[in-house]
């Protein structure tokens, strides 16, 4: 059995507060986009892992996908052994949510596979046990974010027709050192209110880690303005970095300075 992870990015991305037990509370806008991994599970007489594409950093142990499948594991015994494979394309540590959404269709993928026949309350309640980020994953859609980013409610936002340029420019900014950089403040508007007119997004959609990073990381501020100089109605730094994007009406015509990058284009 095959799924195809997707990535996502931020529509906004607030800081609103910081919490007794060291987390953040957010408030963000969460999109998928069609830029994908591909995660292969078959029954197996063992269970073994590899994966192929972008190399992935750190310990086996530490990957969402093998967390995902000792979570089950434990509360369902006698689970056959699997064959996993990952080819890794969404890049890492980019602020696109790659390895939340690894996570997330390992849960999905299993839940088919073994016949758990389990609902998406119950696959969001196993991805939060994995990261904030991973519940996103099980519906899919666009969704308000909140809480550590768990706590999620549907939004009717539509950007069908809409071209997405994303760019990476290849720089590793750690959770930690984006948070440092933060006031966190509650937010003075609804972020609904915002995504509801467009003509506000530019001025008003705003993620709070940009202005550090900006600071740190001059560059990725340069890309964001590109992004506006080459026609984009609304482009953002996703998540805490580095990625950036660029909303356009229409595919633009030439963006030559994109080359220097990882760079994914397509229709939202």
């Amino acid at each position: 059995m095959i799924g195809f992870p997707n990535a996502k990015i931020n529509l906004g991305l607030h800081i609103t507060s910081k919490r007794k037990d060291g987390y953040h509370e957010i408030e963000t806008c969460m999109v998928p986009i069609p830029l994908f991994d591909a995660l292969e599970m078959i029954l197996d007489k063992k269970t073994t892992w590899n994966s192929t594409g972008l190399s992935i950093p750190g310990d086996a142990k530490d990957n969402l996908i093998l967390k995902a499948e000792k979570l089950l594991r434990k509360d369902f015994q006698g689970l056959p052994n699997l064959s996993i494979h990952l080819h890794k394309n969404i890049p890492m540590g980019a602020g696109l949510g790659g390895g939340s959404a690894d996570g997330a269709f390992a849960l999905k993928l299993m839940s088919n596979l073994f016949d758990l026949h389990l609902d998406e309350f119950f696959l969001e309640e196993y991805a939060g046990q994995l990261g904030s980020d991973c519940p996103f994953f099980i519906g899919n859609t666009p969704a308000i974010a909140r809480g550590r980013g768990e706590i999620l409610e549907p939004i009717d936002l539509s950007l069908k027709g809409v071209h997405l340029v994303l760019i990476n420019p290849g720089i590793h900014i750690g959770t930690k050192e984006a948070y440092a950089g933060v006031i966190p403040s509650p937010p003075k508007v609804k972020l609904e209110e915002i995504l509801a007119d467009r003509s506000r997004w530019k001025t008003d959609l705003v993620n709070d880690f940009e202005l550090s990073v900006f600071s740190m990381y001059p560059e990725i501020g340069e890309i964001k303005e590109k992004m506006y100089a080459s026609g984009a109605f609304y482009a953002s730094m996703s998540g805490s970095g580095s990625s950036v994007f660029g909303l356009f009406q229409e595919k633009p015509s030439e963006l030559s300075w994109k080359e220097e990058y990882f760079v994914f284009e397509g229709e939202l």
